[in-house]
């Protein structure tokens, strides 16, 4: 099969999904830096509102595309890797989190790609995995504010229980769609 026509790229809702790539490169080099963290934490919510208002305005405007059902996890997982990257460095948070989180979404992405190709359709991100990122980007926020450890490590281990749940709720979807693909020849 082949890959889905993926529509008009540049559109404003995939302008703000960028732009969240865009902003995370400051926020990165501040974090190695010791940098203002009011700055970093200004910088954090702006890159959070374009990833409220991406989805909202593209589908306030009806310019919802293929693309930007591409961009925004990507870009999600792209500013979440430069910044868990910078904070691993840094030393406030384990390496072991953030590579389970970059083993989580490298297979995502490559389950993706594998899926849109068998099934010719790109598929939306779940709730779960939205749920997932949203305390992803708690748990970075509290290790960029110093959380006190408990805190932190239990920010850590629910943003932990939530990433494989909705890894599992991805491989699920995954073997469903690609179970329904085959042909009648093939089952």
């Amino acid at each position: 099969m082949m890959i889905p026509p993926l529509g008009k790229f540049w559109t404003v809702a995939n302008f703000l999904s960028l732009l969240r790539v865009v902003i995370a490169i400051p926020i990165t080099i501040l974090i190695l830096r010791s940098g203002s963290v009011p700055l970093i934490v200004v910088l954090l919510l702006l890159a959070a509102i374009t990833d409220w208002f991406d989805g909202t305005l593209a589908r306030w405007s009806k310019t919802v595309s293929n693309w930007g059902k591409v961009l925004d996890p990507l870009c999600d997982k792209a500013a979440v890797l430069l910044i868990s990257v910078a904070l691993v460095i840094h030393g406030d948070l384990p390496l072991w989190f953030v590579g389970l989180v970059v083993l989580r979404d490298v297979l995502i992405v490559v389950g993706s790609v594998v899926l849109t190709r068998r099934i010719s359709e790109v598929k939306m991100s779940v709730w779960w995995g939205k749920l997932a990122v949203s305390a992803m980007a708690l748990t970075l926020l509290a290790a960029i504010l110093g959380a006190d450890e408990p805190i932190l490590q239990t920010c850590i281990w629910v943003t932990t229980a939530l990433m494989l749940i909705s890894y599992a709720i991805y491989t699920v979807r995954f073997i469903h769609l690609v179970r329904v693909a085959e042909p009648e020849a093939v089952r």
